[in-house]
């Protein structure tokens, strides 16, 4: 082999040391499992995001969505993934509330996973049929407290945050309405607007056109402040109701036993693509806010948000087999 061949292949392995998606083979694509249906908030999310994540990763990014059981399927497919960095996922509040719901779990939703980052959350907001003679708050828990459990609350199924979310509202104003569970946010929105529901806590983004329109009345925004992308719109926290705030928040987490360096590898490619103008311009247009933490705060937040919500499945009297 001469000279100018040595300087070559030289050449060549430097290259491949100074990018580290070369050295661990562009040619693989990211796989993003996402746990929960074509079409929902945390779907438009992670496709929103995605030309960005490849950009940042070096790499493919391929989204996965394997709905199910309430999110477990797709975080099963999480868990018993290699932990070489990937395959991701992106997950929600339902990841940390399973636990206290399903009697068993194929996996343990805190031990076996490597939490990233949370990245953000989006804004809940309660919504009611126009119908129903309450414009706020205090006149929305007048009317349930003259008439206890003589109005329906939806939710997109047992046991998921927008179940969890309402019980919080109905536990903080001291008031009883009936749960009527459905198969997703689609056909929940639905009768609400046509009336076999009268109220429900749903994501700003998916019901954001329907309170434009008149077809749902917005009685508060859940989170602790108010949304950019509704400022009109008062928290329930300030009508009346301090204690309360959810937000239905989201997070990229990778099979337990991660490497260190792969993890920050994962957390710098992901805190950039979300970090980019044209990323923070669509979570801008959904209604998100986008806050990335550390994988250790990350961590902690599982952590605190499975034993609020434990003690709020139990409350409720939540059980699923």
């Amino acid at each position: 082999m001469n000279r100018r061949a040595l300087l070559g292949l030289g050449a060549c392995a430097a290259a491949v040391a100074a990018c580290p998606a070369l050295a661990q083979g562009s040619d693989k694509p990211i796989r993003f499992i996402l746990p929960i249906s074509a079409g929902s908030g945390v779907d438009a999310i992670v496709r929103a995001a995605a030309p960005a994540l490849g950009k940042a990763f070096g790499q493919p990014v391929v989204i996965e969505n394997l709905p199910g059981a309430g999110g477990i399927t797709g975080a099963a497919a999480i868990v018993k993934a290699a932990p070489d960095g990937l395959t991701l996922g992106m997950v929600s509040n339902n990841h940390v509330i399973n636990p206290a719901v399903f009697r068993k779990m194929p996996f343990d939703a805190i031990n076996d996973v490597t939490p990233i980052s949370v990245i953000g959350a989006t804004p809940l907001v309660l919504v009611a049929n126009p119908k129903l003679p309450a414009k706020n708050v205090q006149e929305l828990i007048a009317l349930l407290r003259a008439k206890p459990g003589g109005y329906n609350y939806a939710s997109s199924g047992n046991g998921t945050i927008l179940h969890l979310a309402d019980e919080m509202f109905l536990d903080e104003a001291g008031v009883k309405a009936r749960h009527i569970p459905y198969k997703g946010t689609g056909p929940m929105m639905t009768d609400m607007i046509g009336g076999q529901v009268e109220m429900g806590v749903i994501a700003l983004p998916a019901v954001q056109q329907h309170i434009k329109s008149g077809a749902l009345r917005a009685i508060g925004l859940c989170g602790a402040q108010r949304s950019p992308a509704a400022p009109d719109i008062p928290t329930i926290a300030e009508q009346g109701l301090p204690n309360y705030a959810v937000e239905g928040w989201f997070a990229v987490i990778g099979p337990a036993k991660m490497q260190p360096a792969d993890v920050q590898r994962v957390h710098g490619a992901v805190v950039a693509a979300f970090g980019s103008a044209e990323v923070r311009e669509a979570m801008d247009r959904q209604g998100n806010v986008i806050r990335p933490t550390t994988p250790e705060q990350a961590a902690s937040f599982f952590r605190s948000e499975a034993a609020r919500y434990a003690a709020l499945v139990k409350k409720a009297n939540v059980t699923l087999e």
